[in-house]
C-alpha cells in the first residue's frame, strides 16, 4: 500500500507542508477514534474537485463499522456532498437524519482540516487542506456511562480545534512514540486552572500505584504530583507544564519503583485555552527493557573498544618482532599480519563508536587504506590511492572480512602489482545497489604472469573470505597494456536475509 505522502502527492493539490500537517494529524489517528468511539476518515482533494480516502482509523474501543479500508478510495457518493460543503465552508458539517451503511445507522460528521502557518501565529491557511469524516455508530444505542461521555466531550473538543488550526500543535515535541500512553491506559481531564474534573479508572490506578492514595478528581494535579515526586534526585524541568495542562508536552514520574509516562494535550477554543487532556500510562516495564537495553549497548560498545585495542596491542608487538628480526621472509610475513590484524581493528573502533551493529564502510576502507602508505613506503615506492563509488553501510558480521579481504588486495597491487617501480596507481571502484555489491581494485603495475592467478596465502585468505563468508564472487585477470583488475560481487539480498 502506498505510504501518506504518495497518496496525497498523487491527487497533485497539497504542499509539502500541507503534507506535513497532514503526517502530524495521523500520528494522533488512532487517540481520536479511540475517543470518538468511531471510524476516522482522512479525505484529500484531488484534481477531478472531488475526494480520495488518504488515512482511516477504527476504534479500539468500539466495533467498526468497515471491515475493509478506504485508504486509495475516491469518496462515495452519499458522503460527497456533505464533505465538499465541510472543505469549501470551511465549517463543521453533521448530518441532518442517521446515514445508512449497509443497513446500520450511522452518524457522520465533516470536520475540515485547517492548517495553522506557523507556531506562533494565528493565521492558518485561507480553505481546508482536507476533511475528516467520523463514523459513529447508531446501532448500539444505550446510557452512555460517564468515562464514554467524558471521552466523546474531549473527541469533539479535538476535532473543533483541528477545524480551528489548532490541532496538531506545531510546538508539541516530536520524540519516540515508545510507550505513550493511549486512551484506554488513562485519561485525565483538566480544567483551565489544572484542577482534576474526571480520571478514568485506568489514570486512579496508575496514580496509586506510584503512591496517591485518594481520590483525583477535585485535586490539582500539580500538588498531587509534587507530593509524590518529594525527594526525587532528578525532576524533568518540563514537567510542571505538563501536570498544568499548559505545554503539549511528555514527560515520565517515577516514584517507588514505578513509572507513569504523561502526555498532556491543551484544550484551546478559539485560540484561548480552556483546559486539557492529560493521558497517563504505567510504562516501568518499557522503561526497564530500555534501561536494559541501553546497559547492553553501552556494554557491546565497551567490549569492541577493548577488542580494538587488544587488536592494537598484537599488531604493535608483531610490528616490533619484525623489526628485530634478521630474515627478510620472516620480516615480510610478520608484516602482512601485522596490517591483517589492524584492519580488523579498524572495523572494532568503528563499531564502538555508535549504538548498532551496522557500520559506515566508506569510513572504514579510508581507514584501511592508510595501510598501503606504510606497504609503500617499506617498497620505496610511491603509491597514489584513489577511491570512488561508495560502499554505504554494512552489517559488522560482513563489514569485517571485507576489510580483510580488500587489505590483502590492495597490499597485493602494491607489492606484486607495482613491485620495482618508482610510483604507481591504485585505484578502487565501489558500485552499490538494492541488491549487490560491486569492488573493483586496479593497479597499473605489470599485471599477471602468463593470466595466473597467484596461489600464496593472501589469495587463499581473499578467497576464503569472499567466497566462504560472504557468498560472494571474485575475479582476476590483466588489463589491456598493464595491469591487474580484481573484481568482488557480493550479493546483498542474502545479506539481508542473513541479517534478519
Amino acid at each position: 500500500m502506498s505510504t501518506l505522502s504518495d497518496l496525497v502527492q498523487a491527487q497533485g493539490r497539497s504542499s509539502e507542508a500541507d503534507i506535513e500537517w497532514l503526517h502530524l494529524l495521523v500520528g494522533d489517528w488512532q487517540l481520536l477514534a479511540d475517543l470518538a468511539f468511531a471510524d476516522i476518515v482522512l479525505w484529500v482533494p484531488n484534481a477531478e474537485n472531488s475526494f480520495v480516502a488518504v488515512a482511516h482509523a477504527r476504534p479500539s474501543s468500539s466495533a467498526t463499522l468497515f471491515y475493509r479500508d478506504f485508504v486509495g478510495q475516491a469518496i462515495k457518493p452519499e458522503w460527497k456532498a456533505q464533505v465538499t460543503e465541510a472543505f469549501e465552508s470551511a465549517r463543521i458539517v453533521d448530518t441532518a437524519a442517521p446515514d445508512w451503511y449497509e443497513e446500520t445507522p450511522t452518524r457522520v460528521r465533516a470536520v475540515p482540516v485547517l492548517r495553522r502557518l506557523s507556531p506562533s501565529g494565528k493565521a492558518t491557511t485561507e480553505l481546508p487542506i482536507a476533511v475528516i469524516t467520523r463514523h459513529t455508530n447508531l446501532s448500539e444505542a444505550r446510557t452512555p456511562s460517564r468515562q464514554e461521555l467524558t471521552f466523546n466531550e474531549c473527541a469533539n473538543d479535538l476535532f473543533a480545534m483541528i477545524a480551528a488550526g489548532d490541532f496538531p500543535d506545531l510546538g508539541a515535541p516530536s520524540g519516540p512514540r515508545r510507550g505513550a500512553p493511549r486512551a484506554s491506559d488513562g485519561l485525565i481531564r483538566l480544567d483551565v486552572d489544572g484542577i482534576v474534573t474526571f480520571a478514568s479508572p485506568n489514570a486512579l490506578s496508575a496514580f496509586n500505584r506510584i503512591g496517591f492514595a485518594g481520590e483525583l478528581e477535585g485535586e490539582s494535579l500539580a500538588e498531587v504530583t509534587t507530593g509524590l515526586i518529594v525527594g526525587q534526585p532528578v525532576i524533568d524541568e518540563s514537567l510542571p507544564l505538563v501536570v498544568t495542562g499548559r505545554a503539549p508536552w511528555r514527560t515520565d514520574i517515577e516514584a517507588r519503583g514505578v513509572t507513569v509516562s504523561l502526555r498532556t494535550i491543551p484544550i484551546r477554543n478559539r485560540g484561548e485555552r480552556v483546559g486539557a487532556i492529560v493521558l497517563c500510562r504505567d510504562a516501568t516495564e518499557i522503561r526497564h527493557q530500555e534501561r536494559e537495553l541501553i546497559t547492553k549497548d553501552a556494554t557491546i560498545r565497551e567490549i569492541h573498544h577493548r577488542v580494538k585495542n587488544n587488536l592494537q596491542t598484537v599488531a604493535s608487538l608483531l610490528r616490533i618482532q619484525a623489526r628485530r628480526t634478521h630474515s627478510d621472509v620472516a620480516r615480510e610475513a610478520l608484516g602482512q599480519a601485522m596490517r591483517r590484524v589492524a584492519a580488523i581493528a579498524v572495523v572494532h573502533d568503528t563499531l564502538s563508536e555508535g549504538l548498532n551493529q551496522n557500520v559506515d564502510f566508506d569510513v572504514v576502507f579510508d581507514r584501511v587504506l592508510l595501510l598501503v602508505a606504510e606497504v609503500a613506503s617499506s617498497h620505496n615506492t610511491t603509491v597514489h590511492p584513489k577511491s570512488t563509488g561508495s560502499f554505504g553501510t554494512l552489517p559488522s558480521e560482513y563489514a569485517t572480512p571485507l576489510a580483510l579481504a580488500l587489505t590483502e588486495l590492495v597490499t597485493n597491487a602494491v607489492e606484486h602489482g607495482l613491485a620495482g617501480r618508482a610510483d604507481g596507481e591504485v585505484e578502487i571502484v565501489a558500485k552499490r545497489t538494492d541488491d549487490l555489491l560491486s569492488v573493483k581494485v586496479r593497479d597499473n603495475g605489470a599485471g599477471l604472469g602468463e593470466g595466473k592467478v597467484g596461489s600464496g596465502l593472501g589469495t587463499q585468505i581473499v578467497r576464503t573470505l569472499i567466497q566462504g563468508e560472504l557468498s560472494g564472487t571474485i575475479d582476476w585477470h590483466t588489463l589491456m597494456g598493464s595491469g591487474t583488475e580484481v573484481t568482488i560481487e557480493v550479493p546483498l539480498t542474502w545479506l539481508h536475509r542473513s541479517s534478519d
